[in-house]
């Protein structure tokens, strides 16, 4: 069974839970407070991953740090639809393109919500007026998918990049960054919730149906 290195407030913890849930892969769960114990920088966590970050997997041997990879790891793995990492070059490529755009929502995004929520130093202003940019450039893509008669962020149905993306998105409240000027992001963010299988963690909600 697959071991999860988690701590329950982490976007990117939440997005490898989410992915699991969804693809009814059983797992087990190693909390590690990383806030405010800091136990990813403790000599017992290094040993596990020298970067001192979240999340980690222990898949039998096989050992995978960074959320990103973790979500390419399980859906190449453990998705027997094929549709959640596209084999198709063209739609494996554009996914993959969004990881980095995952990457660019945490530090940005996420960096706000850290700053906010847990009292990190940092350039707060700077952290929400990029998130701005990319939000503004996300919802143009959206809106011009669903003029086409999609709503994901890569083909027509949803795939890791939308898991990847989705969480830092969804907790930008919590980072003092609102949504209301992006009708496409909010909409994406709702069908997002109403996946089969969609779970929730604190400050992002199930809907109930």
């Amino acid at each position: 069974m697959i071991k999860l290195y988690n701590y329950e407030l982490s976007g990117n913890c939440y997005k490898l839970r989410l992915l699991m849930h969804l693809l009814g892969v059983a797992y087990t769960s190693v909390a590690v407070d990383f806030h405010p114990g800091r136990e990813h920088r403790s000599e017992a966590f290094l040993a596990i991953n020298p970067f001192g970050q979240l999340p980690v997997i222990e898949d039998g041997d096989y050992r995978l740090r960074d959320a990103q990879a973790i979500l390419v790891y399980l859906a190449s793995r453990y998705d027997e639809t094929l549709s959640w990492f596209p084999m198709d070059p063209e739609a494996r490529g554009q996914v993959v393109s969004w990881l980095a755009v995952a990457d660019d929502i945490t530090r940005t995004a996420s960096a706000a919500r850290l700053h906010d929520a847990l009292g990190y130093q940092l350039d707060v202003e700077t952290a929400r007026r990029d998130t701005h940019v990319l939000f503004r450039r996300i919802d143009d893509h959206l809106a011009e998918a669903e003029i086409a008669g999609r709503g994901w962020l890569v083909g027509n149905s949803a795939t890791i990049a939308d898991i990847a993306c989705f969480p830092y998105v969804a907790l930008s409240h919590e980072g003092g960054i609102a949504r209301d000027s992006y009708p496409a992001l909010r909409r994406w963010i709702e069908r997002v919730r109403r996946l089969d299988g969609f779970i929730g963690m604190p400050g992002i909600f199930a809907i109930s149906l």
